[in-house]
C-alpha cells in the first residue's frame, strides 16, 4: 500500500534475484559460460495426525494446537517400533490421497513414511526452485488440512504438540545450481571443478559464520522454541558440520604456507585433498542429526525450521547472507588481480583466510551437550534463547547494512516486521496461558476435588465398620492419596493465580518488544510449574473421571 514490502514472497525473490546475480558474478572466474544460477529447496515437511473425535475432546489442542498438560504414556517412541512398522491403513489412505491431489497441481511428492514419534509422520518431493518450493509447500499444507478432516483427522503442525516424544520439523535442503547443469555444492571430477565447490563451501561457512544469529532469529517462534534443543531436533545455536572428510580437506587448505605459488595444474600435485575429493563423500556426511546445518553430500540442510515455518523466511535470510558475502570475496579477488596476482592464486589465498576467520562456525561433535554451549560462547556464536531477544537480529546494524546493500529490505520495513513477530509471539503465549488456566480450574480442580470427596467417604465408611485401629491401618493409603490432591491442588491454584497477576502486569505494556520479553520471562515459566502438578494428578485420579483424553489415546488411535 506504502510501497513496503509486508509479505513473505516479495525478500525471497529479491534475495533469489541476488543470490542469483552475486553467484554468476564468481562462477565466471571458473566458467564464462554460465549466465544463471537458481537456488533449490527441498523441504521435508514432518506432521501429527489425531483422530478428530480425541482431538475435539482436548480444548487445549483445540486452541492452541499443542497440549498444554498430559502425563507421557507408558510406551511413547522408545522401542523405535513407529519409526521402522508399516503406515496404519487409515493413515496410507490420507497419504495417497494426498499425493494424488498434489499430481494435480504439479507438485512432485516423492517419499512418505512414518516418524520417530508414534502418530507422526513425514512427506517430502522432488526438490526444485526455491520460489516454486515454498508455493508448493504452502500449497501442500492446505491440501493435507482439507484431506485429514475427509478421513476423520486432524493436522497438527505444531513443532511440539506432544511433550515427552519428538516434535516436528521441516528441514530446508538447499543449493545452488547453475545453468550449465553443475550443481555448486557438488564436489568435481577436476581440480578446476573442486576449487569451485570449495569457493563456494567456504563462502556458505562464512555467510553462516557472519548471520548465524539472523539465521536464528528466521527459523524462531513460540511454537519452534519448545522443539530446539529438546535433544530431538538441532539446538538453539548456529554452528556447520561438514563431516570429517571435508573438514580434513579444509584443514589442510588453512596449513598450506602463504608461499605456495599454486596453478589449477598444481592443485592436483599438492597433496591438498582439493583436486580429488572423494566420491564417497555422501556417504560420509548426514551422520550428525544434531547439526542444525550440515552438510549432506551435495547440498546443505537446515534442519532446525520448524513444521508449521514458511520457509521463505529461512530461505531468505539464508539466500541474503550468501549473496552478499559472494560479493564480498568477488571484490576481494578482483582487487588482488588488479595487483598483479594470478586468479588462481588470489582465490586460494582467500579462501585460505576465509576458513581460518569462519573456523568458529565449524562443529562436528555433539550439539546437545553442555559443554557445546559453553564452547559457542566462547567462540562467539549468539547463545540466545530468549526468542523475542532473537528476534533483534533483523533488527541489527549488520542484517539491515545486508538487506539494504542488496535491495531487499529497508530498516523500516525490518522493524515492522519484528512488531508483527513480538506481536505474534505475545499473542500465542497469552492464548496459551489463558487456556491452561482455564483447564486448570475448571477441568482438572473439580474432578481431582470429586476424587478426593469419594476417597474421605471411604475412609468414613471404613471407621463405621471397624475399630479404630483397624479402619486407620486400612484407610492409611487413602489418607496418603487425600494429602496428595490437596498439595496438588493448592499448587496449581497458587500458580494460576500468580500467572494471572503476570498477565496483568505485562498486558500493561505498550512497547510490542518489551511486553513479548515480558510475557517470555515471567508469564511462560509457570507453564512447566502447572502442568506438573496437573500431570500428578492425572496419574492419581481415577481414569474414568478423568476429563480429557491422555496421551495413549492421543498418540495411539489412529
Amino acid at each position: 500500500y506504502t510501497g513496503e514490502a509486508l509479505d513473505y514472497k516479495t525478500p525471497l525473490l529479491k534475495t533469489l534475484s541476488a543470490v542469483d546475480k552475486a553467484a554468476v558474478d564468481v562462477c565466471k572466474l571458473f566458467d564464462p559460460a554460465v549466465k544463471k544460477v537458481f537456488s533449490f529447496l527441498g523441504w521435508e515437511q514432518e506432521y501429527f495426525l489425531v483422530d478428530q473425535a480425541l482431538y475435539a475432546a482436548r480444548p487445549d489442542l483445540s486452541l492452541t494446537d499443542r497440549t498444554l498438560m498430559g502425563h507421557e504414556s507408558a510406551k511413547n517412541q522408545q522401542l523405535e517400533d513407529h519409526y521402522f512398522g508399516s503406515i496404519p491403513p487409515r493413515v496410507a489412505a490420507f497419504m495417497r490421497e494426498v499425493e494424488f491431489e498434489s499430481y494435480k497441481y504439479g507438485i512432485p511428492l516423492k517419499t512418505r513414511h512414518n516418524e520417530v514419534a508414534p502418530n507422526q509422520f513425514e512427506l517430502a518431493p522432488i526438490f526444485g526452485e526455491t520460489n516454486l518450493a515454498v508455493d508448493q509447500n504452502l500449497l501442500v499444507i492446505s491440501l493435507m488440512k482439507k484431506i485429514a478432516a475427509k478421513h476423520h483427522f486432524k493436522l497438527l503442525l505444531h513443532e511440539k504438540p506432544f511433550a515427552g516424544v519428538n516434535g516436528s520439523g521441516k528441514h530446508n535442503n538447499w543449493s545452488l545450481g547453475t545453468d550449465t547443469g553443475i550443481g555448486l555444492f557438488t564436489p568435481g571430477k577436476t581440480a578446476n571443478e573442486n576449487l569451485l565447490f570449495v569457493t563456494f563451501l567456504v563462502n556458505t561457512l562464512m555467510a553462516v559464520y557472519k548471520h548465524n544469529a539472523l539465521l536464528k532469529a528466521s527459523i524462531s517462534s513460540a511454537p519452534n522454541a519448545h522443539r530446539l534443543g529438546a535433544n530431538e531436533a538441532p539446538p538453539a545455536i548456529i554452528s556447520v558440520f561438514l563431516g570429517s572428510q571435508l573438514s580434513s580437506v579444509l584443514d589442510k587448505i588453512e596449513e598450506s604456507s602463504d608461499d605456495d605459488e599454486i596453478t589449477v595444474d598444481e592443485l592436483k600435485k599438492m597433496k591438498l585433498g582439493v583436486a580429488h575429493i572423494p566420491e564417497v563423500l555422501i556417504d560420509n556426511t548426514d551422520r550428525n542429526r544434531t547439526s542444525p546445518f550440515a552438510f549432506t553430500g551435495n547440498r546443505f540442510e537446515f534442519r532446525a525450521v520448524g513444521s508449521s515455518a514458511n520457509c521463505s523466511s529461512p530461505m531468505t535470510a539464508l539466500n541474503a547472507a550468501v549473496a552478499s558475502q559472494l560479493i564480498d570475496f568477488k571484490q576481494e579477488i578482483d582487487v588482488k588481480i588488479r595487483k598483479g596476482m594470478k586468479k588462481e592464486q588470489a582465490i586460494y589465498d582467500t579462501l585460505r583466510l576465509y576458513i581460518k576467520e569462519s573456523k568458529p562456525i565449524r562443529f562436528e561433535g555433539n550439539s546437545y551437550s553442555d559443554e557445546w554451549k559453553e564452547e559457542a560462547k566462547k567462540r562467539g556464536l549468539d547463545c540466545e534463547t530468549s526468542v523475542p531477544v532473537i528476534f533483534d537480529a533483523y533488527t541489527s546494524k549488520q542484517s539491515v547494512d545486508m538487506f539494504e546493500r542488496l535491495g531487499v529490505l529497508n530498516e523500516k520495513e525490518l522493524h515492522a516486521r519484528n512488531e508483527v513477530k513480538w506481536e505474534t509471539y505475545t499473542k500465542k503465549i497469552q492464548i496459551e496461558a489463558r487456556v491452561l488456566g482455564d483447564l486448570s480450574i475448571n477441568h482438572i480442580i473439580p474432578v481431582a476435588t470429586q476424587y478426593q470427596s469419594m476417597l474421605l467417604d471411604n475412609i468414613y465408611k471404613m471407621r463405621a465398620v471397624f475399630d479404630k485401629d483397624k479402619a486407620d491401618k486400612l484407610s492409611q493409603d487413602d489418607v496418603s492419596l487425600i494429602e496428595q490432591i490437596a498439595t496438588h491442588i493448592s499448587a496449581i491454584k497458587t500458580n494460576v493465580d500468580a500467572m494471572v497477576d503476570a498477565r496483568k502486569v505485562a498486558n500493561k505494556i505498550e512497547n510490542a518488544r518489551e511486553k513479548a520479553v515480558q510475557y517470555h520471562d515471567t508469564v511462560a515459566p509457570f507453564f512447566d510449574i502447572i502442568r506438573y502438578h496437573v500431570d500428578k494428578l492425572e496419574l492419581i485420579v481415577d481414569n474414568q473421571m478423568w476429563p480429557l483424553p491422555k496421551y495413549r489415546e492421543l498418540l495411539f488411535i489412529n
